[in-house]
């Protein structure tokens, strides 16, 4: 898997595939008590991840929620709410 760190105006191009955004609750966690400043929204597009903390969709998208219970998270990391669009997302910061 290929990790790739997003700095502020760089740009995810509108394509064909399919970006899944969604939130790292464990950077969350480990800035709050390390007070680090790691970043907390992953973007995955195919094998790649790329991380930042704020982000504008330029375009169309929708937001899932896999349930509670025993239903499967929605991505292999765990995410159980994520966001898709194939619009072009533009790092704010």
């Amino acid at each position: 898997m290929m990790v790739e760190p997003l700095a502020k105006g760089d740009i995810l191009q509108e394509g064909p595939k399919v970006k899944k955004i969604h939130i790292n609750q464990h950077n969350i966690r480990s800035n709050k008590t390390k007070e680090t400043d790691l970043p907390v929204i992953t973007i995955k597009i195919g094998s790649k991840n790329y991380y930042c903390n704020e982000i504008e969709i330029m375009g169309p998208s929708k937001v899932s929620y896999c349930g509670s219970g025993d239903q499967k998270p929605l991505m292999s990391c765990g995410a159980r709410v994520v966001m898709e669009t194939t619009s072009e997302v533009r790092v704010v910061r």
